[in-house]
Parts: structure tokens; C-alpha cells; sequence
């Protein structure tokens, strides 16, 4: 429990932190083609890191959990050689051709905002490098149960970050923004670095690599199918009114930061348990923790949004009703919230279920399951935002994250592993 409440504590800090940076930028520009071309310029970065970078997690984990420290070294640094090369590789193809493909995501925009969005995707494809090795890093610290200083690099990096902007945005502009936000990224790779231990000559045909990529193929393979739910966002919120693809957006992020915390400081330390037990044999204590923590993050997310309800117009306003924000832009922010509550719910009680099917290898469950409901969900969001726009397309999401909950559930209890 201690453990629990420190984690949540540092990834709450650095959530707000990163809230505070998002905020700053909305309130010295206001929501407009600025930072709607910040926030669309970050779909792609953010897809392909959620591919293939948050899929990493998911394997590496579970395969680097008990193992050996000089086994687990090696395989560390084979795993950071190998997705280093390739995302170095992919940002150097998207940075190239990014003038062909960033406008057909925002068709909305005019020729201004299309350009601005090439320019500020380009920037942010290199801190997507960063990222990627991060999550490598990551794992490491997670296989070993250290999660304190791992969740704690984040802190440190976002508070130089935030007092960077304050000094640079006035004078750069919206350019400063997607600058010092890959310069993030690059300062948690060297505070991660110790957690690699002495470099080693890695050996990339070991058992743990080819079992990752066993492991990986699915979950490659399904998520760049259904994790394509940003771009679509992107996409069809280009051709709303000015500043809704940034309230939409910023509403979206105050829920992942809620996720978030829920999910460092409950379902990540559950993750290297349930790998062992399940390697153990031992169904009934899997089954307990399993049940325990999902109850537990369902509460917290009830408790959340009733909150939201009560209390959240007035609480947005004073987060951040300031300087070029609005009162109309809160009301449409919270309303936008309350439509989006099923995302909440859904996405927190789903990384207990999801990571409780990578505990015990089974990659393929749970992605097969998300592509099948993703490929309902893309016509009925787009006919929901074409007949009643950002308050649709929000209650479509909500369904949807609610709909793979109920069915994540479901199959798990149908496992033999509980």
C-alpha cells in the first residue's frame, strides 16, 4: 500500500506538471490554430509510440520479470539496440515524407495551419525516438519491482521543462513548445540510463528476444489497427469550429492523466506480481490480486466522475479559465467531460484487465477482441459526429471504452487462469 500511494504521488506530480505545460500553452495562445496544430502534429508520434513502444511494456515485463540480473541486462540492452535502430529509422522515413501525410490528417485546416502542423510534427517525430528507448528503459526498472526512480525521472525532467516554456514560449512561440517538449523526452533517456547497467554486447538471437517478438507480433499487428482512434479524432475535428480539437483534446488528456496515476500506482507494480504467480502455477492468488485491484480502480473512477459532476465546471474554470481561455471554453470543456466519462471508467478498469491477460502471455485475447470492436466503433463514431459533432463523437467514445471493459471482464473470468 505504501508503495501504491508513492507511486500514484509522483505520477500525479508529474501528470500535473505535464497539465500545467499543456495549460500554459492555452492560456498564452488561447484554443486556436496554433495549438490545434500542436495537438494534431502529436497524433502520429503518439500512434506510433502506442504500437509499439506501449506494446513493449506489455511483453517486456512480463518476459525480464525474475530473471537473472546479468540475464536481464543482456536482453535489456539487446531490446534498447534493436528499438532504438527502429525508431530512428521510422522518424527518419516520417520526417521525410511528413509534406504527403500530415495535411491528409487535418483536411480541415486551411494551407496556414497545414504547414504550421508539418513543422511542429517534424519536431516532435524526434522526441518519439526518445520515448521509445524510454520505454526499454522502463521495463527494465519495472522487471526489477524499481519503480520509484523510473516514475520519478518523469518529475524531474517535466519541472525543467515547464520552466523552460515559461521563459522561451513569449519569445518563440508555439515552435517552443514542441521543442522543449521532445527535450523531455531526451532528458529522461540519460536519467534512465543507469537503470541499463554496464553496456554489453547484446545478443540479439536469445530466447527472451525471440519470445518477445512471438509475443509482439499480435499486438503489433492489432495495434496499429485500433490505436488509429487519435488520427481519426484529429481527423474529423479538423473541420469543427476553432479550439474544438483542443478542448477535445485537453479533455482526453485529463482523463489519461487520471488513467494514468490509477494505472502507475496499481496496475504497474501488479503486472511483475502476476507474472510470477502465474509462473507459479498458483490460479487463486492470481485470481485475488486481480480482483482486488480491479475493484479498487473502479471505486476511484466512480468517485472521480461523480465529482466531475458536482463539482468539475467550477474546478475547470479555476484550473484553467485564465488569461485567452474563456468561460464558454470551460463550459464546453466540462461538457465535453462529462459526454467522454465512459473513456474514464472504461480505459482505468481496462489497463487492470488488459495487463492481467500480458501477465500470463496472452497477447492475443485481448487484441483480437479490441480490433473487432474498433472496427464497429470508426463508422458509428463518424456517424455519430456527423449528426450531432464533438458531443457525438464523445458519447460514441465513451460507449466503446465501456463496451471492451465489459468484454475484457468477461473472458478473463472465462480463463483458466482464474
Amino acid at each position: 500500500m505504501k508503495l501504491a500511494i508513492k507511486l500514484g504521488a509522483l505520477s500525479a506530480a508529474n501528470i500535473g506538471i505535464v497539465f500545467l505545460f499543456q495549460w500554459y500553452v492555452l492560456m498564452q495562445l488561447g484554443p486556436g490554430v496554433e495549438t490545434d496544430a500542436l495537438f494534431a502534429g502529436m497524433a502520429v508520434p503518439q500512434l506510433v509510440l502506442a504500437v509499439i513502444s506501449g506494446s513493449l511494456m506489455h511483453v517486456l515485463v512480463p518476459l525480464l520479470a525474475g530473471e537473472s540480473e546479468d540475464r536481464l541486462r543482456h536482453d535489456a540492452w539487446g531490446f534498447l539496440i534493436l528499438i532504438g535502430g527502429l525508431f530512428g529509422l521510422l522518424a527518419v522515413l516520417l520526417y521525410a515524407a511528413a509534406l504527403w501525410w500530415v495535411p491528409l490528417t487535418v483536411p480541415g485546416f486551411d494551407e496556414a495551419g497545414k504547414a504550421l502542423t508539418v513543422e511542429l510534427a517534424r519536431i516532435q517525430l524526434i522526441g518519439m525516438v526518445f520515448a521509445a528507448v524510454n520505454g526499454v528503459q522502463w521495463a527494465a526498472y519495472h522487471a526489477r519491482q524499481q519503480f520509484l526512480w523510473a516514475e520519478f525521472t518523469p518529475v524531474l525532467s517535466s519541472v525543467l521543462a515547464l520552466l523552460l516554456l515559461i521563459w522561451a514560449l513569449p519569445r518563440f512561440g508555439v515552435i517552443a513548445a514542441a521543442w522543449i517538449g521532445t527535450l523531455r523526452m531526451g532528458m529522461q533517456t540519460l536519467l534512465l540510463a543507469p537503470g541499463m547497467g554496464i553496456p554489453v554486447r547484446p545478443d540479439l538471437k536469445s530466447a527472451a528476444i525471440q519470445q518477445a517478438w512471438k509475443r509482439l507480433k499480435p499486438l503489433l499487428l492489432g495495434t496499429a489497427y485500433y490505436k488509429t482512434d487519435p488520427l481519426v479524432d484529429r481527423f474529423l475535428l479538423s473541420t469543427a469550429n476553432s479550439g474544438s480539437l483542443s478542448l477535445y483534446y485537453l479533455a482526453q488528456q485529463i482523463y489519461s492523466a487520471a488513467s494514468q496515476v490509477l494505472n502507475k500506482a496499481i496496475a504497474v507494480p501488479l503486472v511483475p506480481v502476476l507474472s510470477m504467480l502465474h509462473k507459479a502455477g498458483d490460479k487463486t492468488g492470481f485470481g485475488r490480486a486481480y480482483h482486488r485491484k480491479l475493484l479498487q480502480v473502479g471505486a476511484i473512477s466512480l468517485a472521480g466522475l461523480l465529482v466531475l459532476g458536482l463539482l468539475g465546471q467550477a474546478l475547470l474554470t479555476f484550473l484553467v479559465g485564465h488569461g485567452n481561455v474563456s468561460a464558454s471554453n470551460v463550459t464546453e470543456l466540462w461538457w465535453i467531460m462529462i459526454w467522454l466519462g465512459g473513456m474514464f471508467f472504461g480505459g482505468a478498469a481496462g489497463q487492470v484487465t488488459s495487463t492481467s491477460f500480458y501477465a500470463c502471455g496472452d497477447t492475443v485475447t485481448p487484441t483480437r477482441m479490441s480490433m473487432l470492436t474498433y472496427t464497429a466503433y470508426i463508422p458509428a463514431k463518424v456517424i455519430a459526429f456527423y449528426y450531432w459533432g464533438v458531443v457525438g463523437l464523445a458519447i460514441a467514445t465513451s460507449i466503446y471504452y465501456m463496451a471492451n471493459l465489459s468484454l475484457q471482464v468477461y473472458l478473463l473470468e472465462k480463463k483458466s487462469v482464474l
